[in-house]
């Protein structure tokens, strides 16, 4: 088991905007009877490792430490699930010149808290390629904190979907320690009811990391005006000699695409549906698995269907993302 966690606070800026009360509310549960095992794994060449999390009530912490061996090409693939609250903090090595990709699928119980942290270090030329659905509990937050080294890639593609009164955050800080890296993030997030998605990403560029090509897209979608989007994108440089580039843009569906889809016979739900389908595609396409890609693409429909739609709206393929046991 990890240490206790300790209750954070408004005034620590990664967690202004997350559903505190949840949190407090959370600590007071009893220990996960079935909770996870803390292991120390290891990934060589060509291999896939599914991680499923789950318990079904109570508080659990657990860690997890992964390795991926020099030069090997390796896929990690994690679902979230059950109620109650999971705190898994999992560290990641990717190896020299080894290529990781990694799929976090957070579809947990209605009532679940989930705080899901990792501590990844990309070695020298290695490439970690993340992809990231959150959507599960009244509280979903991922947190990543990234080293990337000389020559290294890291690329993230996330979907955050909130409805009634979820809280759904994802919150990065990408450090470049050395130069001749990159980095890309892209990020889709819909909000509906009175719910909250929140995106804080942060680079971080050393002082002599220089020839650094680092961005950040950010697009939030508001299907209500009750619904809240928050996003801060920072960067933080030391070195004269990189290209860097982010942006945040927080709006609702165009009513001109609204207009031209009804006066095509589409249902007003429907086309709402297919609007919220292509905005979260951006961060959907870049999986190069196409059965991975599918899974993602068909569990983030069936969740924006429910949204607008509402529960009833909720098909078959809004479990397939956890029951292929791909994580995202």
């Amino acid at each position: 088991m990890t240490a206790p966690f300790t209750l954070p606070s408004k005034h620590e800026e990664a967690w202004r905007y997350s559903d505190l009360k949840a949190l407090e509310a959370a600590m007071m549960l009893p220990d996960a009877a079935d909770a996870p095992v803390s292991e120390a794994l290891s990934l060589r060449d060509g291999e896939t490792l599914a991680l499923p999390l789950e318990i079904s009530a109570g508080r659990a912490s657990v860690s997890h430490s992964i390795a991926v061996a020099a030069n090997a090409t390796a896929t990690l693939s994690e679902s979230f699930k059950g109620g109650g609250w999971l705190n898994p903090a999992t560290t990641i090595h990717v190896g020299e010149g080894a290529s990781l990709t990694h799929h976090i699928g957070q579809m947990r119980d209605e009532a679940a808290i989930t705080t899901a942290r990792y501590d990844v270090e990309v070695a020298k030329n290695a490439t970690y390629r993340v992809h990231i659905f959150n959507t599960g509990g009244q509280l979903g937050r991922v947190e990543l904190d990234i080293r990337i080294h000389t020559g290294a890639s890291v690329d993230l593609g996330g979907v955050l979907l909130a409805d009634g009164t979820q809280t759904i955050e994802l919150v990065t800080r990408f450090h470049h320690i050395a130069p001749d890296a990159t980095s890309r993030q892209t990020v889709r997030s819909v909000a509906n009811g009175k719910a909250t998605v929140s995106y804080l990403g942060k680079i971080v560029i050393s002082e002599g990391s220089q020839r650094i090509d680092a961005e950040q897209s950010s697009k939030a979608l508001l299907l209500a005006r009750t619904a809240t989007a928050n996003a801060k994108p920072e960067l933080e440089i030391y070195a004269n000699e990189v290209k860097c580039a982010h942006g945040a843009t927080v709006g609702e569906l165009d009513k001109r695409a609204l207009f031209y889809l009804a006066t095509r016979g589409v249902d007003p739900a429907e086309a709402k549906a297919l609007l919220t389908e292509a905005f979260v595609a951006d961060a959907i396409e870049p999986i190069e698995d196409e059965a991975l890609r599918d899974a993602f693409t068909e569990a983030s429909a069936a969740r924006l269907r429910e949204m607008v739609r509402g529960p009833q709206a909720k098909g078959p393929q809004a479990e397939e993302l956890q029951d292929t046991g791909a994580g995202a």
